[in-house]
C-alpha cells in the first residue's frame, strides 16, 4: 500500500469519521486498483486508470470505484500530493421507472372477486383502498377504524413516524363499509385474516398478486400515476404520498411528460 493511500485511509477514519463499512469499501477498491497497477494511484493518469476498470461491467459497481477514486484524488489534491485536481465522471445509470397498472386493469380484475363471503369483500375493499389512498401496505395494515372519518383517513404509522390525512374515493369507502359490516370480528384494525388476526404483509401481497399479478406497492405507484396523468400538481402528489422530499416524487414526471406528448401527437396538426 502506498503512503498516499495510507494517509487517505487515516484521514477518512480519524478526521472524517466515516463508518467502518465505508472505510473498508474504500480500502478494498483502492488497494485492488493499486495492486493491478503495481504503483501508487497518484502516478497514474486517467488513460492508465480507466483500462484497469474495464472488467467491471456493472455500472453501479463501476460508479462505486469512481467514487472511491474521486474521494482519494480530492484528498491528494488538498494535501498537495497532486498538482492538478482529478475528477472521474460517473457512468450513467438508466432510471428504473415505477411499474403501475391502469384504472381499467384494476377495475376489470376486481370484477373477478367473489364477494359472497367476507373474505372476498375484504380482498375487494383492500385493493380499492390501496389504489384510492396511495398508502404503503405497512401503513394500510396499521390503520384503525377510528382513523376513518367521513371521506378521509388518517395515516398515523407513516414512514418516518409522520402523519398525513388523505381522502378516500366514495367507491372505496363503500367497499370498506360493506366489508366491515360483513366481517366476523369486532376489533380496532381494518384488515384481518380468516382467523381474526391482523392481516400480514405476506397475506396482503398474496391478495394483490392473486388478482392483479403485482405487489401492493404497485398500487401505490398506480395511484400516483393516475393523479399525475390527470394533471395533479407534483407537490400535491408529494403530500398525498407522504414523501419527505419532492425529489422522490419526481420519478413520476416521466408520466406527465408522456401524457403531454400523447396529447400533442393526437391534437397538433404537425404531430
Amino acid at each position: 500500500m502506498s503512503n498516499e493511500l495510507e494517509a487517505f485511509l487515516e484521514y477518512i477514519t480519524v478526521t472524517k469519521a466515516l463508518s467502518q463499512k465505508t472505510i473498508e469499501a474504500y480500502k478494498s477498491d483502492l488497494e485492488a486498483l493499486e495492486n493491478d497497477a503495481s504503483k501508487s494511484l497518484i502516478n497514474l493518469d486517467l488513460e492508465k486508470i480507466l483500462p484497469l476498470l474495464t472488467k467491471y461491467t456493472n455500472k453501479r459497481t463501476l460508479n462505486r470505484k469512481f467514487s472511491a477514486l474521486n474521494a482519494f484524488y480530492d484528498f491528494c489534491y488538498k494535501q498537495q500530493f497532486l498538482e492538478d485536481k482529478t475528477k472521474i465522471p460517473f457512468a450513467k445509470i438508466p432510471k428504473n421507472l415505477p411499474k403501475f397498472v391502469s384504472y381499467e386493469e384494476i377495475m376489470h380484475s376486481l370484477e373477478l372477486i367473489d364477494r359472497s363471503t367476507w373474505i372476498g369483500k375484504r380482498d375487494y375493499a383492500l385493493i380499492l383502498f390501496l389504489y384510492a389512498t396511495g398508502a404503503r401496505i405497512s401503513e394500510a395494515l396499521e390503520i384503525q377504524k377510528s382513523d376513518i372519518e367521513d371521506e378521509w383517513v388518517k395515516i398515523r404509522h407513516a414512514k418516518g413516524q409522520k402523519e398525513r390525512i388523505v381522502p378516500i374515493a366514495p367507491v372505496a369507502l363503500e367497499a370498506l363499509r360493506e366489508y366491515l359490516d360483513a366481517v366476523e370480528f369486532d376489533k380496532e384494525y381494518l384488515w384481518y385474516n380468516y382467523k381474526g388476526g391482523k392481516l400480514s404483509r405476506i397475506s396482503a401481497f398474496k391478495i394483490t398478486q392473486k388478482y392483479l399479478g403485482v405487489s401492493p406497492h404497485v398500487l401505490r405507484h398506480s395511484y400516483a400515476t393516475s393523479l399525475i396523468s390527470g394533471g395533479a400538481d407534483l407537490r400535491v402528489v408529494q403530500e398525498l404520498l407522504g414523501h419527505s422530499s419532492l425529489v422522490t416524487t419526481q420519478i413520476y414526471t416521466h408520466i406527465q411528460k408522456q401524457h403531454l406528448k400523447d396529447t400533442v401527437d393526437v391534437y397538433h396538426p404537425m404531430a
